[in-house]
């Protein structure tokens, strides 16, 4: 069992940036793929980045590629997520989720362990 803690969301300008982290506690996050998804409202909860349990093997999603990056720290436990020249179509609450999966998979029905998600909100 792992517990998810995601912090950094906030109110961002367009074009600023923000770093969001994951902290996992419990069983250590370096068994599982990590992955960040992002539900704005009235949407489904869709990928934004993924990386595997080495960190060697990281995918994003089309919306997120060339602006955010994904990284971790398997010795504080900690998978962040680096979002530059942030837009208002950002605007959502954003979850990090882990995998057993050696690899991040887009689709959400392959994570166990969900955070309780952080606010993102971009104003124009």
């Amino acid at each position: 069992q792992v517990q998810l803690v995601e912090s950094g969301g906030g109110l961002a300008q367009f074009g600023e940036s923000l770093r969001l982290s994951c902290a996992a506690s419990g069983r250590a996050c370096s068994n599982y793929a990590m992955g960040w998804f992002r539900q704005a409202p009235g949407k489904e909860r869709e990928f934004v980045a993924g990386i595997s349990w080495t960190g060697q093997t990281i995918s994003y999603a089309n919306a997120a590629k060339g602006r955010f990056t994904v990284s971790r720290d398997n010795a504080k436990n900690t998978v962040y997520l680096q979002m530059n020249i942030l837009k208002p179509e950002d605007t959502a609450v954003y979850y990090c989720a882990a995998s057993v999966h050696a690899t991040a998979p887009d689709d959400p029905h392959y994570y166990s362990y969900w955070g309780q998600g952080t606010q993102v909100t971009v104003s124009s």
